[in-house]
């Protein structure tokens, strides 16, 4: 090798490690670097001034977007974890293996999934040298050189949040999260309205509502001016927040020059946020003072208040009944039928409750008969509110055909009036609850080859690999060819052997067997279940899933894992569905409903709940131990464990769990947000500990308790032996019967069973229970210690322990 080959290939080197090692960039330049998922934490552009980042964030488990957020200075002792203020694809997560965001030859900035597939691009083209820079003031550039002609920036696409110095406009437009810390789009929108006027608007999955101007006055009285043509709002350095319309105001600090920002929150409300020198956010301006009046927060058939100590709570009036407690949107359901006898039906008064919107009749001057006939003619009426103007000193009347955006305090003189069964009493409220939207987020562990290879080998592999396609292809048709000579039969029911094992079902064809999805056999955080006759008369269950935004490969790989999982004690999977927004799952159907509604119903002797605490206990080892993919289940609950004809339990939903690869199962942290449902839920979730198998064991204990002693978990507890209500949770109840009695056992157990049952097996099963909801998880036992503690038992001919 001469020197100048030697010269050369050290100039490669150096610039080589150059890119590899650099701990943050100035810029990208065209058709030279790229940020790379894997060195998220070294492949950051940093703003000059050192106040902006732009970088791969972590949005959960295995996900990241591109983003740019306010940089955490190393001294900081106030914030945990970085304040977002725009991200490029916020609702299509790339994959934490090969994804990189790249300034091509092109001109073009592009966002590519794993090394496959362009998520998001700035749709840009330039024949002339480009640069991608971070300015000052959080603004993300990609301009042409010399000359500085701006092709795209991000201060032109914003996604919740507005930086000092950048315009709403007529085209743009701020959306919400969806919670906290989940950074999808969320139901909450700020922009200009046709009337030329700043608007909140509630943008749900069922409704939308305009919530700020508030409805219940003009726009002339809120001190708006729809005669502009401009549509433009900024905020500056100073805290001066100007619009177009004549919405101006100043926020309370107003005056200094500090870091800001105008973020619309998840929960609708539209603040201002101010930092500190220690880097501490404070909120210096707030659109909405009685964040109750935010439309769609609390969701149907519920009230929203405000508590001093606990924040905004929202309620279930009476007859209702929640319908997801880990997300208030979907609101609240009715737990009785309705009727259109008037004879059968009263009217329960809720004072100083106000419901907007959805008025069947409204009547400016109406006497109280009057109102309520209106509502008692209306089957679709659900009630009525009736108040007093007192400026008109006259009676209004609004008869309700649905029950939105429910607050309490409402307007001064407002009692609504709730149509419910005559002879039927109901609490005050069915749930209280702090607001907290939760969401399930799915990790799958992904390997990816990272060997680079030569455009000379990459092509001979590639022919190799072509011919030894074409050989199998070969081979496959002519056996394809011998079996259906064989086997005319084969396949009958379009069954995909080759992807997933199982049949795809096209959307009419469950539609029609669901007839139209019309009876409901249950629901639960991820879609609704529907009964179904299939085609070949076979009666089945259909999910129906509530999240119609992930792709059909991602989808199609989920579901295949959940193909390949065979026991006897995990609900069976016939097909799915996957076309276009449509998201659906097709299992077995179980005669006898699920362990829930068995023991509602008290139709459960003492060993057929033994079995099933033996036959839900093995389904759980098998996910946790024994399939290809460790899973965890992180629901398990009786609404979850289903019954065969012979009342042998099948654990259901596993396939809506995350999934996690088994080297990484016992030191994930990785999980985005709080899953599970109240009263089963492990002490892990909530004070954000490592999350391992041991939190499913913790629910099965807890559902252990519930057989046991017949008492829900989250409702309180009646004392055994008096009327008092027993202040406390299930398990505390149970500890403590277990330490003041010899004859605990007999004490906790179900009323329901009478004295009909194996004090022995029972007491095994009320310890087993006890050791799995133990709050250090370590000494919990396995799933599979559980199976052989009760085999151990149900094998003893003597029934001892």
């Amino acid at each position: 090798m001469n020197m100048a080959s030697s010269a050369l290939m050290l100039f490669l080197l150096v610039l080589y490690f150059s890119f590899q090692f650099s701990s943050s960039l100035d810029a990208l330049n065209k058709g030279f670097s790229s940020l790379s998922v894997e060195k998220a934490e070294q492949d950051i552009i940093v703003s000059e001034n050192g106040m902006f980042s732009a970088g791969f964030f972590e949005v959960g488990g295995n996900a990241f977007s591109f983003a740019i957020w306010f940089t955490t200075r190393p001294d900081s002792q106030n914030i945990t974890t970085p304040t977002v203020v725009w991200m490029a694809n916020r609702d299509q997560p790339v994959n934490g293996k090969r994804s990189k965001l790249s300034l091509l030859h092109t001109g073009n900035l592009a966002l590519v999934d794993a090394g496959q597939f362009q998520v998001w691009s700035t749709e840009t083209e330039s024949n002339v040298p480009t640069e991608l820079r971070l300015g000052n003031d959080g603004n993300l550039v990609l301009r042409e050189l010399p000359g500085g002609h701006i092709l795209w920036q991000s201060f032109d696409f914003p996604t919740d949040t507005l930086l000092p110095g950048q315009h709403l406009t007529r085209s743009t437009q701020l959306v919400s999260s969806r919670t906290e810390s989940n950074h999808s789009s969320g139901f909450y929108k700020f922009s200009f309205d046709d009337g030329n006027v700043l608007t909140l608007v509630y943008d749900g999955p069922d409704v939308s509502s305009t919530y700020w101007p508030s409805p219940a006055i003009t726009v002339w009285q809120a001190g708006r001016f729809t005669y502009n043509s401009s549509r433009i709002a900024v905020l500056n350095p100073l805290g001066a927040f100007d619009s177009s319309d004549n919405y101006n105001k100043r926020t309370s600090d107003y005056g200094a020059v500090l870091p800001r920002r105008l973020t619309i929150d998840h929960d609708g409300n539209l603040r201002v946020y101010s930092q500190d020198l220690s880097q501490k956010w404070y909120v210096s301006l707030q659109a909405i003072s009685d964040s109750c009046t935010i439309h769609g927060i609390c969701g149907a058939n519920s009230v929203c208040r405000f508590d001093l100590k606990k924040g905004r709570k929202c309620s279930c009036v009476p007859g209702y009944k929640v319908k997801n407690q880990s997300d208030w949107s979907y609101g609240c359901e009715s737990i009785f039928a309705a009727t259109s006898n008037e004879s059968k039906v009263t009217f329960l008064e809720l004072g100083q409750v106000e419901f907007y919107g959805y008025d069947a009749y409204y009547l400016p001057n109406s006497t109280y008969t009057h109102c309520e006939s209106l509502c008692l003619n209306n089957s679709n009426c659900k009630g009525f509110q009736y108040s007093y103007d007192n400026g008109a000193g006259v009676f209004k009347c609004y008869t309700k055909t649905q029950l939105l955006n429910g607050h309490f305090p409402g307007a001064a003189g407002t009692i609504t009036y709730l149509k419910v069964p005559k002879g039927k009493s109901f609490p005050t409220s069915y749930e209280d609850s702090v607001i907290r939207n939760s969401d399930c987020s799915v990790k799958i562990h992904r390997e990816y080859s990272k060997k680079h290879v030569s455009r000379f080998v990459s092509f001979l592999l590639w022919f190799a690999t072509a011919i030894g396609v074409l050989e199998a292809a070969c081979v496959f048709v002519v056996l394809f060819l011998i079996r259906s000579q064989h086997n005319s039969s084969i396949d009958p029911h379009g069954h995909h052997l080759a992807t997933v094992g199982f049949r795809k079902f096209s959307y009419s064809e469950l539609k029609k067997a669901t007839k139209g999805f019309s009876q409901e056999i249950g629901r639960g955080a991820g879609g609704i279940v529907y009964k179904a006759i299939l085609s070949d008369q076979r009666i089945a269950a259909v999910k129906k899933l509530n999240d119609a935004m992930q792709g059909e490969g991602e989808f199609l790989a989920e579901v295949s894992i959940i193909g390949r999982l065979n026991h006897m004690n995990l609900i069976e999977m016939w097909g799915y569905c996957a076309e276009g927004k449509h998201r659906l799952l097709v299992y077995e159907y179980m005669e006898n409903g699920s362990l829930a509604d068995n023991l509602s119903s008290n139709t459960l002797d003492w060993s057929k709940r033994y079995n099933i605490a033996l036959g839900t206990a093995r389904g759980l080892a098998y996910l946790h131990e024994e399939c290809l993919e460790w899973i965890l289940h992180c629901d398990i609950k009786p609404q979850n464990i289903l019954l065969d004809s012979n009342y042998q339990p099948k654990v259901a939903d596993f396939g809506l769990s995350k999934l996690l690869n088994r080297d990484v199962l016992n030191n994930d942290r990785n999980f985005s947000m709080i899953r599970g449902t109240r009263g089963y839920m492990a002490p892990e979730w909530v004070f954000n500990l490592a999350v391992t198998s041991k939190v499913d064991v913790y629910s099965y204990g807890i559902v252990l308790l519930e057989m046991i002693t017949g008492k829900n978990p989250a409702s309180d507890i009646q004392a055994i032996n008096g009327d008092e209500p027993y202040n406390g949770r299930l398990v505390t109840w149970v500890r403590e019967k277990k330490r003041e009695c010899a004859s605990w056992v007999e004490q906790i157990m179900d009323s329901a069973l009478g004295s009909n049952y194996d004090e022995n097996k029972m007491e095994i099963l009320a310890r087993v229970a006890l050791d799995c909801i133990e709050e250090d998880n370590e000494q919990r036992p396995t799933m599979s210690q559980v199976v052989e503690m009760l085999q151990s038992q149900d094998c003893d001919p003597n029934g001892g322990a």
